[in-house]
């Protein structure tokens, strides 16, 4: 099937036959009827001329000239019979239109080039023919130069104009095609950027949600965690040590407050800084998680950009005070590394002794430190509690995201986090992370 890019619509056909819409097929059935007329009435002197019968003529033209009613489903055949009635002089319409539509076609440009010369070239003999017959049947007195002129002009007149038209309206339909071909590419892709956008946002929501609760679990469930150790340190000694329970239970009253100001900033900047964006895009939702890790640094290290290893001594010092004896050794020589390596070795360390109050309460804990050439080493090893019944004798409660959140936070920086038990019965949490 050979068609002029004339019927090209995105959507389903809904004309009849071979046409895509139905102005389409009435605008080449007028054009047929046309054409048919046409050569119909010039039919009647060529079947005089030829001696043949005036009916004979008639219906010789109305064949030719009906045509024009395949031109899009079959433009050559048009121009051929165009091409071939012109020694006739009929279906000057037929020509014009045949060729337009052959021009504006998806054919090879060898074959209209073809087409169209020898349209050219037919028309040219004819006319000189019929013009050089008129000039002696009436003896016009005229120069040798205007039967070729008129000619060559005429036949230009007739072909050029359709030919060029054509051309130019087919170049203009392809680059329509392509321009809305590749319209309908960008949406795609857009739409596929959008899921995909939605999907990474999906991820940042997740990311965040998990950070923000891993820092909130961080910060408050070990100063909640010695508070708990206090109070039964309290319960305990209220009767026989009076002043013992006093100062316990100023500790319970400094760490409350601690804990309850970490939870008031926390909160503060996601009910700010979160409100209404939480559900709307990723990227309020990563400043948000942002801005409560650092509300949680800065509340968990009082001061500065965060914890550091500096603060170890007072993190172990405040699990002393709670009745656990802990043992602190630092090899290697002591110096500063990038905040986030300080903050998540403090975190794992802190985390680790939380652990201890939960599920070991009275065994003894040893927190070493290792300063490398290129990396930190540390290492948390609580022996077995001294009694039985003792783990959990404070009653802690326990999520199991410690242990999660830690690996997650040494693995963030390239580093390797281990931990199980111990064959004395105790427990091991370790981690190296890179010096960056």
């Amino acid at each position: 099937m050979t068609t002029t890019g004339e019927d090209h619509v995105p959507a389903a056909r809904g004309g009849p036959w071979w046409w895509g819409r139905r102005r389409s097929a009435v605008l080449d059935m007028s054009l047929a009827a046309l054409s048919a007329l046409e050569c119909a009435a010039e039919g009647v002197p060529f079947a005089r001329e030829a001696g043949l019968p005036v009916a004979a003529g008639v219906v010789f033209g109305l064949l030719a000239g009906s045509v024009l009613l395949v031109r899009r489903q079959w433009p050559i055949a048009v121009v051929l019979v165009a091409i071939a009635i012109t020694p006739a002089e009929m279906g000057f319409l037929l020509g014009i239109v045949g060729l337009y539509t052959l021009a504006a076609s998806e054919l090879p440009r060898r074959i209209i080039g073809a087409l169209a010369g020898m349209s050219l070239v037919g028309t040219l003999i004819v006319t000189f023919v019929r013009l050089r017959q008129d000039i002696a049947q009436e003896d016009l007195g005229v120069g040798a130069w205007v039967v070729p002129f008129a000619s060559v002009t005429t036949a230009l007149g007739l072909t050029a104009p359709p030919l060029l038209l054509g051309l130019y309206v087919g170049a203009r339909r392809r680059l329509m095609e392509s321009l809305r071909e590749r319209a309908d590419s960008l949406e795609r892709e857009l739409q596929l950027l959008a899921e995909r956008a939605e999907e990474r946002a999906e991820w940042a929501r997740g990311e965040e949600r998990t950070r923000i609760a891993r820092e909130m679990h961080d910060v408050v469930a070990h100063r909640v965690s010695l508070m708990v150790v206090h109070a039964a340190a309290l319960q305990a000694v209220a009767r026989k040590d009076p002043e013992k329970a006093v100062r316990n239970a100023a500790l319970v009253g400094d760490m409350g407050r601690q804990a309850l100001t970490e939870l008031r900033e926390m909160l503060g900047v996601l009910r700010s800084g979160g409100e209404g964006q939480w559900e709307r895009a990723s990227v309020p939702l990563a400043a948000v998680g942002a801005a409560a890790a650092a509300a949680a640094s800065r509340a968990a290290g009082d001061e500065g950009e965060g914890p550091c290893l500096a603060e170890l001594d007072e993190l172990i010092g405040q699990s002393a005070a709670a009745g656990m004896v802990v043992a602190l050794s630092v090899q290697g020589e002591v110096r500063s590394y990038a905040p986030e390596v300080e903050q998540t070795a403090f975190r794992v360390v802190q985390e680790a002794l939380t652990n201890v109050h939960k599920h070991a309460a009275g065994a003894k804990t040893y927190v070493r430190l290792a300063h490398r050439v290129s990396e930190i080493a540390m290492q948390v090893e609580n022996e077995a509690p001294p009694e039985p019944g003792s783990a959990g004798s404070a009653g802690l409660p326990s999520g199991g995201n410690g242990l999660v959140g830690m690996r997650e936070r040494v693995s963030a920086l390239g580093g390797v986090f281990v931990s199980g038990p111990t064959d004395a019965g105790g427990f091991r949490v370790s981690a190296v992370i890179p010096a960056v």
